[in-house]
């Protein structure tokens, strides 16, 4: 009696027919036939009645088949136990990431990971949190960074950590006193994520508190990076929101002034998996980086949960 044996007589004694269980098999109906004999012959007991277009099983086929099929599943379930553990050492962690990633100590990441996982390859997706989630929810990400809000359906979220937005100007009188929606909606504005727009989760934040005041808000100027917003912004060229962890860079322009809401505004980072999906070994291995990371920003607010 070989494991070959009683896999082909489970999956016979299942799906009805050799046919079908030579299809699930990848092999040949005449191989599963031969291979259902020579376990009848070597137990010297029927295990199938041969009559009519589906198999039925013999008193013998009832009694074998929960015993087959909890070694098929044993031996399976090792395997899988093994290709877990040997997926720290192969396949691929895929992650979604933050549109201001670098600003978060998640720069350094994939050269973390590499270092601790030479043999997992890594991919490190995204820009935008719309664009993040959608790649979760599809499948093509097993999970990722986003700011909130986003759409959720078919997701799981987990609020990590929450980080202040602030406006950001190169006139100083423009920053004595907190942000309101009503200043915001008089300013020349300077908005960054131009693909993604309004849908953006921070800028979508905005247009909601502007839309319960009765305002519209129209940016000047639309571009693609935070870079090259508070580049035109230090030029005098407008006014921009941000959050503070842009603000406490090192690399954040001289010249820029920066000031609360009048109603806090704040990020909300949150990790997203698919609803009722496990992750890898490896992206399991990866999220963890990736917490450690983003905890390590000083200005993390005090309900973040690790």
């Amino acid at each position: 009696m070989t494991l070959t044996q009683l896999r082909a007589f489970l999956l016979a004694a299942t799906l009805g027919s050799f046919t079908a269980a030579a299809l699930a098999l990848g092999t040949t109906q005449p191989t599963v036939s031969e291979l259902v004999r020579k376990l009848e012959v070597e137990s010297g007991l029927p295990l199938f009645v041969r009559s009519g277009r589906r198999l039925v099983l013999t008193a013998a086929g009832h009694e074998l088949l929960p015993w087959a099929k909890r070694v098929v599943d044993g031996v399976d379930g090792a395997e899988q136990a093994l290709e877990a553990l040997r997926g720290l050492t192969g396949g691929v962690a895929a992650f979604g990431v933050l549109r201001n990633a670098d600003y978060y100590f998640l720069s350094n990441l994939a050269e973390r990971f590499h270092k601790e996982r030479p043999g997992v390859r890594m991919r490190l997706v995204g820009q935008n949190s719309v664009e993040v989630a959608e790649g979760v929810r599809s499948g093509e990400l097993e999970a990722g960074f986003a700011v909130l809000p986003i759409d959720d359906d078919g997701l799981s979220v987990t609020p990590l950590l929450k980080d202040e937005v602030l406006w950001a100007s190169a006139d100083p009188s423009r920053t004595t006193a907190p942000m309101t929606i009503e200043a915001i909606a008089q300013a020349p504005l300077i908005m960054y994520d131009a693909h993604f727009g309004w849908s953006d989760p921070t800028r979508r934040q905005l247009a909601e508190r502007a839309q319960l005041a009765g305002l519209r808000l129209d940016p000047l100027i639309e571009v693609e990076n935070i870079e090259t917003a508070l580049a035109l912004v230090a030029r005098g060229m407008g006014d921009t929101m941000l959050s503070r962890a842009v603000a406490n860079s090192p690399g954040f322009p001289e010249g820029i002034f920066t000031v609360p809401f009048a109603e806090p505004l704040y990020d909300t980072i949150a990790l997203l998996t698919r609803q009722d999906a496990a992750l890898s070994p490896a992206t399991t291995e990866l999220v963890r980086m990736a917490k450690e990371a983003l905890f390590a920003y000083p200005n993390a607010a005090a309900e973040s949960q690790p």
